[in-house]
């Protein structure tokens, strides 16, 4: 599996990531996530524009404020679209951050069983005593193709909100 050294910063000290890194015009890579204790792969998401928003954890302020600002501007698009917040977080706490912030728009998907699309998405941090996941956000096309990628290069920093949000309203 390919790592890619000091791409990214964690509270300003250099990490490595595992995976490749995803670009516009990539076939979006496969993955097995849990909702719930469901699995779900990217066959599994509708054939239409989607938007994967990837965070370290939802328990903290800058995820949980990621997390809730595409939620309230995914409410526009309304089934045009559908957006999923990925995160190592378990699917019981993913449903318990829902529920608490009623985020009604946004999906969680929970990369902890395999790490899979931590991996194939070139967002799984390496080296931490916690496994954790990079913060980025895809646009995936309903053909599966990435039209958009960012990864943050400080993981606690906020994604380029409105680049997304353009990126998204180009392909719906």
């Amino acid at each position: 599996m390919e790592k890619r050294t000091n791409e990214v910063t964690f509270k300003n000290k250099p990490v490595t990531l595992v995976g490749k890194r995803l670009k516009a015009g990539d076939k979006a890579p496969d993955f097995a996530c849990l909702k719930g204790l469901d699995a779900v792969a990217l066959a599994d998401t509708p054939a239409k524009a989607r938007l994967f928003s990837v965070v370290p954890s939802l328990d903290t302020g800058v995820c949980s404020m990621q997390t809730k600002k595409f939620d309230e501007q995914l409410a526009a698009f309304k089934d045009k679209a559908v957006a999923y917040t990925f995160s190592l977080d378990l699917p019981f706490a993913q449903k318990r951050f829902c529920g608490a912030e009623n985020v009604a728009n946004m999906e969680t998907l929970s990369d902890a069983h395999d790490h899979s699309f931590g991996q194939n998405y070139g967002v799984l941090i390496e080296g931490l005593p916690l496994p954790l996941l990079s913060r980025a956000v895809f646009v995936v096309d309903k053909t599966g193709v990435v039209t958009y990628a960012e990864y943050v290069p400080e993981v606690t920093n906020h994604p380029n909100y409105e680049a997304a949000m353009a990126a998204l309203q180009a392909v719906i």
